[in-house]
C-alpha cells in the first residue's frame, strides 16, 4: 500500500528506570485505556512496546496525516504514573506500508 504523501509514524518511549513502573506493571494500564484510542479522528494504529531488558516502554502510533496528528485529542497519558515526561520523541513520513501473511486469530 502507498501511503498518501502526508502520511506520518510517530515514535516515543520513556526510560523507567528512575520510575516506580516497570512495562509489566505498566499493562494494567494499557489494558484500561487501549479502547479509548480506537475512535480518534486520524489515528490508524497505536502499537505499544516494551524492552524489559533496558527499562524502556513506549510506542508507534501511525496517523493519516500531520494535521490529523495535532488535532487529536488524546486519552490521559502515562507520564502520571511513570512520573516524568517522554525521554524521546520523533516524527517520520511513512513512505509504503506492507502486511504480510500471519495466522494469528484476531483480537475480540
Amino acid at each position: 500500500m502507498q501511503p498518501s504523501k502526508t502520511m506520518k509514524a510517530m515514535i516515543a518511549w520513556w526510560n523507567l528506570t528512575d520510575s516506580q513502573q516497570t512495562p509489566e506493571s505498566l499493562r494494567d494500564f494499557i489494558r484500561q485505556e487501549e479502547k479509548q484510542w480506537s475512535d480518534i479522528p486520524g489515528l490508524l494504529l497505536k502499537i505499544w512496546l516494551s524492552d524489559p531488558s533496558t527499562g524502556r516502554w513506549g510506542a508507534v502510533l501511525l496517523w493519516e496525516s500531520e494535521e490529523a496528528a495535532k488535532a487529536a485529542v488524546l486519552p490521559r497519558s502515562p507520564a502520571e504514573l511513570i512520573g516524568h515526561p517522554l525521554d524521546f520523541r520523533a516524527w517520520f513520513d511513512v513512505e509504503a506500508i506492507a502486511e504480510g501473511a500471519y495466522s494469528l486469530p484476531p483480537e475480540r
